[in-house]
Order: C-alpha cells, then sequence, then structure tokens
C-alpha cells in the first residue's frame, strides 16, 4: 500500500467531469493479515479484478479520467460489500477457503482498511461533483464452481437507477461487443459502492464489467480504457 493507505487517487479532478471507482483493484496483503492462502490464489480472481487497474490508469494517465483505486485485496476486505453483509471479510471464495480470516477481527479490518477507503472516497466525490462515475471491475469466463460460461465481453450493472447504464448498453453493443444486461450478477444484490456513493446522491453512474481475459495484457488495458472512456464520454453528454 502506499502510505499505508488502502487507497490512491491516480489523475486531476476537473469539477463536474468523470471519475473512475475500481473498489478491487489490487491483491495487496498486509505482513499482519494472515489469510492461509497460497500465494498463487493471490493472482487469481478471488483476490483481484484482473487487469482493473492498468485500466483505470491508463484512463487517468491518458484520457483525463482520474480514478480512486484500492490498494489492497479483497481478500482482507471486500470494499464493494456493506459492512454489515456476511462477505465484508471472505471466508471463502469460488470454492477457495481463506482460513485466516475465520474469527477475523472484522472491524478491526473495517477500521484500518474499509472505513479510510470510503471516507476518502467520498470526500474526493463531493469536491468532484462528477457528471458521471464509472465502477470499473472485471469477471472470470468461468468460475471453478460452475461448468457454466460467461460470454459477454462487457456488462453493465444497476440496482434502481439505470439512466446512465442504458445508454452504455447501446453504445458498447454498437461497436459490436457481446454486452451483459446486469450479467454475470445482478446490481439489484451487488451493488454496495454505488448504491452509497451514487444512487444514494442521485449521481449518475456505469458500473462496467469487463471479462478479465479481453484485459491481461498492457496494450488490451490500453485499448479497452480508450474504449470505456469514449463510452462514457458520450454518455455524459445524453445526461441531464
Amino acid at each position: 500500500m502506499i502510505d499505508g493507505q488502502s487507497f490512491k487517487q491516480v489523475g486531476q479532478v476537473t469539477q463536474g467531469g468523470i471519475v473512475c471507482v475500481a473498489d478491487h483493484a489490487s491483491n495487496y496483503v498486509p505482513d499482519d493479515v494472515l489469510l492461509g492462502v497460497s500465494a498463487e490464489l493471490l493472482d487469481l480472481h478471488i483476490a483481484i479484478d484482473i487487469g482493473v487497474s492498468g485500466v483505470a490508469e491508463q484512463m487517468a494517465q491518458q484520457h483525463g479520467i482520474p480514478a480512486h483505486l484500492a490498494q489492497v485485496s479483497r481478500l482482507v476486505v471486500d470494499l464493494h460489500r456493506e459492512e454489515d453483509h456476511p462477505g465484508v471479510v471472505p471466508m471463502e471464495s469460488d470454492g477457495h477457503l481463506v482460513p485466516g480470516n475465520a474469527g477475523a477481527d472484522i472491524n478491526s479490518r473495517l477500521n484500518k482498511f474499509y472505513r479510510p477507503y470510503h471516507s476518502a472516497l467520498e470526500q474526493w466525490l463531493d469536491a468532484a461533483t462528477p457528471k458521471l462515475i464509472l465502477s470499473l471491475h472485471s469477471f472470470t469466463p468461468k468460475l471453478a464452481t460452475s461448468d457454466e460460461d460467461r460470454p459477454w465481453d462487457v456488462a453493465l450493472l444497476y440496482n434502481e437507477d439505470d439512466r446512465a447504464a442504458r445508454h452504455a448498453i447501446r453504445l458498447f453493443s454498437d461497436l459490436g461487443l457481446r454486452v451483459g444486461d446486469n450479467e454475470p450478477y445482478s446490481g439489484r444484490q451487488l451493488n454496495a459502492t454505488m448504491n452509497r456513493h451514487a444512487e444514494a446522491h442521485g449521481r449518475y453512474y456505469c458500473a462496467i464489467e469487463v471479462r478479465q481475459d479481453l484485459i491481461g495484457t498492457a496494450a488490451d488495458q490500453a485499448r479497452w480504457a480508450t474504449m470505456i472512456a469514449d463510452v462514457a464520454r458520450r454518455v455524459a453528454l445524453t445526461l441531464d
């Protein structure tokens, strides 16, 4: 982590512009958090949204869309869950047990990582007054615990407010992509960060999921950063 923070912010905020939030951008596990999982698992989707950090940093550096990025693994604390969600400190993920989290001091993890992350995000968004928030995630083509393929290239998730998502679905579809509508899971069940920081304040947002095998290289991340930035700007132009 940078200076012990559970987040970092990249790029220059322009008031009324577009910003990006990535809750699962890191697989970092502090030395004093003993998860009891092998190092290899920390490179998988259970620990990090693969490719997201690269896409977000490209958007910040090349396309003027600043980013608020997590700097701690979702296996330490899941920043994209409510504080009282049973999986905020996960006991297992996609068939892999996380034995070190059994009996963990959840409130300590919330105080050290979760609450500073969301407090900083709240202040950042209040200062930015963004026209559009991009919540950026990636998903695996197939879960280890399922035989079902996840064929979408990109997907838009939302809970009650689909105003921006509807435009983005159309624009990504126009690019010839296979676009999921509240897939591979529904934003009506899992939308914690945007529920808190967007819907609760009436802010427009697009919760974007990109299939991780499409953003695994630096070149792919640059390409998707350009594509997402273009779609986001076109969405923003349609909003009141």
